[in-house]
C-alpha cells in the first residue's frame, strides 16, 4: 500500500490576516458566499455589508449543525447566487459544512477559523451529524482547502474554553498516529502514514506540553503571544495534517460513541476527544508514566478526566454500553488499535479511565 499525505494549499497565520480575505476571494472567484456563524460575522470587515459589495459577496448565516438539512439549504443558496467561491468562517461545524458544500458544488473553499477549537480547518474530510447532534458519517473531499486563513487577533478574543477544547483534539493526534503506524492501518488519506505525518503529529504533542498552560493564560488575558500562536498552529495546522496523514484510532472513535448520549452534546468535540484518548490509553494498556503525563496535562489546562466532566454518570451502565457499542462498530477507527477490540473491552476502558481520573483528582 502507498504512503499518502494531504495538506492545505496555503496556510496563513498572523495578526490582522482577515484583511487579506477580499484579495484571496478574488483570486478564486467572482461571486462569493461567506457562511458565517453569528459570532464570526462581527469579525468581517464592515465594508462587506455595504451595498457596493453586495453584488459579489453574500453573507449567509450558519444554521447551527453540520447536517444534511443544512447542506441542502446551502446548496440551494449556492445555485441561486451562482456562487463560484465559498468561505467558511467560524468553528468546526461551520467549516465542515462549507467544505462539504463546496466539494459537492465543485467550487473552491476558503476556511477562516475564528476559534482554535478543532483541527477541521486544514483537513480534506468532514463530519456530518443528525439534526439532533448525533454523529452520522465522515465525508472525504477531493482536495484539502486551498487556503486556511487564521487571524490571531480574532483567536485571542475567543473564550478560552475553545482553545482548551482544541488542545484536547490535538492531544490525541500523536497517540492515534502512533497506533496507526504500529498496526499499519490506513490513514484518512487512504494510505499508510508518511514520516511527515508521524513527525508533525509528535511535534503537535510536544508543543502542547511545552506551551499549553501559558497559551491558556495568554488567551484568558486576550494577549497574542508566542505561546498562544504556537498552540493555535498546533491545534489547527499540525493536528490537521497529523490526524489526516497519520490516521485516527480510539480517541475519535470513542468521541463518536459519546455522541449517542444527549447529555454530552453541551460539551465540545475536543473535550470528548480528550476523554476518548484517556479511555483509549487504558484500552491499549499504556504504561503508568504515560498515563500520568497525559492526565496531568489534561488537569493542568482544564480538560475532562472523568465521565462526570463530560456529563455522564459512571452509574449509567446502559448508556456506557451504548457508547461502547457505537465506538466499536464495524468500520470504526478504534480497530486501528489492533485486532480483538470489542464493545466489552471499550466499556471496561471507559470505567478504568474514569476511575483513574477520579484517583488523579484526589491524589494530585
Amino acid at each position: 500500500m502507498n504512503q499518502v499525505a494531504s495538506f492545505p494549499g496555503k496556510y496563513i497565520q498572523g495578526r490582522g490576516t482577515i484583511l487579506q480575505l477580499e484579495g484571496l476571494m478574488k483570486q478564486f472567484g467572482s461571486k462569493a458566499i461567506i457562511l458565517a456563524s453569528q459570532t464570526a460575522r462581527k469579525y468581517l470587515p464592515a465594508e462587506y455589508l455595504q451595498p457596493s459589495f453586495s453584488s459579489w459577496i453574500c453573507i449567509e448565516p450558519f444554521g447551527g449543525e453540520c447536517s444534511e438539512e443544512e447542506l441542502e439549504r446551502l446548496a440551494n443558496r449556492i445555485r441561486k447566487e451562482k456562487a463560484n467561491i465559498l468561505v467558511g468562517m467560524g468553528g468546526g461545524k461551520v467549516i465542515d459544512t462549507a467544505k462539504i458544500a463546496a466539494d459537492r458544488a465543485g467550487i473552491p473553499v476558503i476556511v477562516v477559523p475564528t476559534i482554535a477549537s478543532t483541527d477541521a480547518p486544514c483537513s480534506g474530510c468532514a463530519v456530518t451529524y443528525s439534526a439532533g447532534g448525533v454523529f452520522e458519517k465522515v465525508h472525504y473531499q477531493r482536495l484539502n482547502p486551498p487556503v486556511v486563513l487564521v487571524d490571531m487577533d480574532i483567536i485571542a478574543q475567543a473564550p478560552v474554553r475553545f482553545l482548551v477544547a482544541g488542545m484536547g483534539d490535538a492531544l490525541a493526534t500523536w497517540f492515534e498516529a502512533r497506533s496507526c503506524k504500529e498496526t499499519s492501518s490506513v490513514n484518512e488519506c487512504g494510505g499508510l502514514s508518511t514520516m511527515a505525518g508521524q513527525h508533525l503529529a509528535r511535534l503537535c504533542y510536544d508543543i502542547l506540553l511545552e506551551y499549553g498552560q501559558q497559551a491558556k493564560r495568554d488567551n484568558e488575558a486576550g494577549v497574542v503571544s508566542p505561546a498562544l500562536s504556537h498552540v493555535a498552529e498546533a491545534n489547527i495546522l499540525l493536528s490537521g495534517i497529523g490526524f489526516e496523514s497519520g490516521g485516527l484510532a480510539s480517541a475519535h472513535a470513542i468521541h463518536n460513541g459519546l455522541t449517542v448520549l444527549p447529555e454530552t452534546h453541551d460539551f465540545y468535540h475536543g473535550e470528548k476527544v480528550a476523554f476518548g484518548l484517556l479511555a483509549g490509553l487504558h484500552l491499549t494498556g499504556s504504561p503508568e508514566d504515560e498515563l500520568n503525563e497525559v492526565y496531568g496535562f489534561c488537569r493542568a489546562v482544564g480538560l475532562p478526566v472523568t465521565l462526570a466532566e463530560i456529563g455522564i454518570s459512571a452509574a449509567n451502565g446502559d448508556g456506557l454500553v451504548r457508547i461502547a457499542e457505537k465506538s466499536a462498530e464495524e468500520g470504526s477507527p478504534i480497530h486501528h488499535e489492533g485486532p480483538g477490540i470489542t464493545p466489552e473491552k471499550v466499556y471496561d476502558a471507559l470505567i478504568k479511565a474514569d476511575a483513574f481520573g477520579q484517583s488523579f483528582i484526589h491524589t494530585r
